[in-house]
């Protein structure tokens, strides 16, 4: 009976899935909101009708559907992209990332907040949620300078993320122990560059031999799930591993004509479960047990994403019509940033219940109202290209 349960909790995910991505069409709505709303019904927040078992889906799930993502942001940077869009992508993502978690610290600190506590919630406040962003720009259709150099800033900010998140831990786990977040994270970060390598490189010159021209759909499921394998085996970041190796694959791999096409194939089934069982997992209550600070900490977070946004926006030379964009954009978080509030509710104990509590308070905001506002800058920035495509033809001297 137990199994029966289990499969036709999984048909009805798949089918309510394919609702949602139906709904998202006519209602204009994220399909990332959408799949998470609709597990958070029928979780333990709402209805409570997904059975047990499906708890021990998620950690699988997620690994394995993050790692597609990783691969597909790194088949981003490729040379040609970070020739045109690569100041503006290190730009904005190194301002984004540095003043979020200045703005963060000083803000909460401002409030009475422990200043220890309000810098480990500013290095939180880094995170993105690469899986989210990547979705909605897959769903939007828009393939222009911004949605490029946007992809191009995810794959890359939770990496500054994590070397912020580290630094600032051991600035405040400071005692004979303080060099341990330090090496953690050259452990996890250089490790997890380290796998990508050594899975890139053959599978560069290896794929797509047995069928000219793209790898085969064994061929893209075997690297994921060995990338994902070893990267968890080893415990090095498996996002950092994926797009490690999907820069690689991208850059090296000249005899493929889409090294990527196979994943984008097989990732719906495993996006669709993930975005589900996030929302499933999901807990109004932490948003009413962490009060104001929960609140203040939200609305420093996005003020800093538009404010640093711009700024990197203007520094990297963006067009002007684009550069308040960004910052909105970057505005959903999910797992990577619980994953941050974990290791340091570990770190310091003392402080396990504001870290945690908060941090999941306030991923439950950014990731049913971010998506809708990353899709809306993305709608923008394609109609603000066409207005000035039509404006540059109409002044073009005849």
């Amino acid at each position: 009976m137990e199994q029966a349960i289990l499969l036709i909790a999984l048909g009805v995910l798949f089918l309510g899935g394919l609702a949602a991505d139906r709904i998202g069409r006519v209602t204009r709505l994220p399909r990332v909101t959408i799949l998470l709303l609709l597990g958070l019904v029928v979780g333990q927040s709402g209805l409570g009708l997904l059975p047990e078992a499906a708890k021990g889906w998620f950690e699988s799930i997620s690994v394995v559907a993050l790692t597609m993502v990783a691969f597909l942001l790194g088949g981003d940077l490729t040379r040609e992209n970070l020739a045109s869009h690569g100041r503006a992508i290190f730009t904005i993502s190194l301002l984004v990332v540095g003043g979020t978690t200045v703005f963060v610290w000083a803000g909460l600190s401002f409030l009475g907040v422990e200043p220890g506590l309000a810098l480990l919630l500013g290095a939180i406040a880094t995170a993105t949620a690469p899986a989210a962003i990547a979705d909605v720009i897959r769903q939007s259709g828009v393939r222009n300078s911004f949605s490029e150099t946007i992809t191009g800033i995810v794959a890359i900010d939770d990496v500054w993320g994590l070397i912020v998140f580290s630094v600032c831990l051991a600035l405040v786990h400071q005692s004979e122990h303080w060099a341990g977040p330090i090496l953690s994270a050259v452990h996890e970060i250089g490790g997890a560059v380290l796998l990508g390598l050594v899975v890139g490189g053959p599978a560069a010159f290896l794929t797509g031999r047995l069928k000219p021209g793209e790898p085969q759909q064994i061929e893209a499921l075997g690297i994921i799930l060995l990338t994902a394998g070893l990267a968890l085996w080893l415990e090095v970041s498996f996002l950092i591993a994926g797009m490690t190796a999907g820069a690689l694959i991208a850059n090296l791999a000249r005899h493929h004509d889409y090294a990527f096409n196979e994943i984008e194939r097989i990732e719906v089934p495993f996006m669709l479960l993930f975005f589900l069982l996030a929302g499933a997992s999901l807990e109004f209550a932490a948003l009413a047990s962490v009060g104001w600070i929960a609140a203040a900490y939200v609305a420093l977070r996005v003020a800093a994403r538009v404010v640093f946004g711009e700024l990197g926006a203007r520094l990297g030379r963006v067009p002007r019509i684009e550069r308040h964009l960004y910052g909105p954009a970057l505005l959903p978080q999910a797992g990577v940033a619980v994953g941050m509030a974990l290791v340091a509710a570990e770190t310091l104990p003392v402080w396990e219940a504001q870290i945690v509590s908060l941090v999941i308070a306030a991923t439950v905001v950014f990731e049913l109202v971010g998506p809708p506002i990353t899709l809306a800058a993305l709608r923008r920035s394609a109609c603000t290209g066409k207005t000035e495509k039509t404006s540059l033809t109409r002044n073009k001297p005849k």
